[in-house]
């Protein structure tokens, strides 16, 4: 699938940077903080309708979202309440990436303004269901590897929309995810069923099993 093979070329290459960035005075923490600050920044210049510096200052943002948890696990300092901030943060990006995108959209006010604000708003909706259904199902024990549009590939069309700054193409930008996003969440829904399925049947099976082996002995 091409977004895991993305998504393992991008974890070799940050893997990479996180060695060379590891012999600086920096914790992975302030990373994430400064890549959420440079999240703002895109958001407010695509709300100003600069699009292109928008992309390109999303890109950086995005760079920095993918090395903290690079330079995290290259220095040895993974700890849970790093985890925790970062997913809060990527949080706090997505809502500024899609509220300053609806905000040009405003601004803008083409005859489509209705269907692309909303668009924005399913989009985020998405996306945060996508990361709470994530999260919950992990906390209960629950693998979860699906999904055909992860976050990374998000930033990947949502940068590419705003450098080509056009509203035609910064549209689709924001509807492809949507349709994946969801997706990725019925995909979720039905993989934790199964596998909730295939649990209940084996708890069942072993509480089965030691009456039939009281039985045979009598």
């Amino acid at each position: 699938m091409f977004t895991t093979r993305f998504q393992a070329w991008v974890r070799r290459n940050a893997q990479r940077a996180a060695l060379l960035l590891g012999r600086l005075p920096i914790t992975p923490n302030q990373v994430t903080v400064a890549g959420t600050l440079f999240t703002f920044v895109s958001a407010a210049l695509a709300g100003l309708g600069l699009l292109r510096p928008a992309g390109l200052v999303l890109a950086v943002s995005g760079t920095f979202d993918i090395l903290d948890g690079a330079l995290a696990r290259a220095t040895k300092r993974s700890y849970p309440y790093g985890a925790f901030l970062d997913s809060t943060f990527d949080r706090y990006s997505e809502a500024a990436v899609y509220i300053g995108v609806a905000a040009y959209f405003l601004g803008h006010g083409d005859r489509f303004m209705r269907w692309e604000v909303l668009a924005c708003l399913l989009a985020l909706a998405g996306s945060f269901l996508v990361s709470d259904v994530r999260a919950r199902a992990q906390s209960l024990g629950f693998k979860c590897d699906s999904g055909i549009f992860a976050r990374p590939e998000r930033v990947v069309v949502t940068v590419a929309g705003l450098v080509i700054g056009a509203w035609w193409v910064l549209f689709p930008a924001v509807a492809l995810p949507l349709v994946n996003i969801n997706v990725t969440a019925a995909q979720l829904i039905i993989e934790l069923w199964a596998q909730a399925r295939a649990q209940r049947r084996a708890r069942e099976a072993a509480a089965r099993a030691p009456a039939r082996g009281e039985t045979s002995r009598l």
